[in-house]
Order: C-alpha cells, then structure tokens, then sequence
C-alpha cells in the first residue's frame, strides 16, 4: 500500500490578525478575523458599545498579516498579545514605520 501524503501551504481562505489603535496611537488592540473589511466597520460603528475597543475609541488599522489558516492566525494573535507594549510598536514600525492609518486599504 503506498500513502500518499498531501501538504497544504495556503488554506482557501483568508484570515487576518490585526492591530487597531485610537487617534492619538496609545491605545494598542490586537484582533483575528476573516473579513478584515467588516470587522474595521464595526469597531468603527462600535457594535458592541461595551467593548474595549469602543471604550477607547480604537478603529484605525496599523499593522496586518495575513494567514491562509485559522489556526496560525488565532497562533499568530496569541504570540502578539503576548509581546510587550515596545515590542508591538517594533513590529507595527518594522511594517508602518509612520503609523500611518490603513484603513483606506480595506474600504
């Protein structure tokens, strides 16, 4: 009997993890989701009034990756809730340098 074994590199989907900040960029939240899209339109209608990103008003996009799987996203969100604040902002730097606002890319 020969096995024959199947590698999948990239998954059909797409799935994003995310970093939102709020106007003034002190304010750091760190989301998955695979409709990068809607997900800033309700942050920014603040669907969920309660919500931490509601609170503190954080809806503009500064730093994305992008994952073909679930798992290495939700794998990847873990790893980055995990850094400290300075560490966040080397990433999001290494990325978008000027912090500059990304929303437009996902309207």
């Amino acid at each position: 009997m020969i096995k024959i074994m199947i590698e999948l590199n990239d998954g059909i989907y797409k799935f994003y993890v995310y970093i939102l900040t709020n106007k003034s960029r002190r304010v750091l939240y760190t989301g998955v989701t695979n409709n990068l899209h809607l997900r800033l339109a309700q942050h920014k209608n603040k669907i969920n009034p309660n919500s931490f990103t509601a609170k503190y008003n954080t809806c503009f996009l500064i730093y994305y990756e992008s994952f073909g799987w679930i798992q290495k996203a939700i794998e990847r969100e873990k790893e980055i809730k995990l850094l400290k604040r300075d560490n966040k902002f080397k990433l999001i730097r290494n990325f978008n340098p000027n912090l500059e606002f990304l929303n437009y890319l996902f309207q």
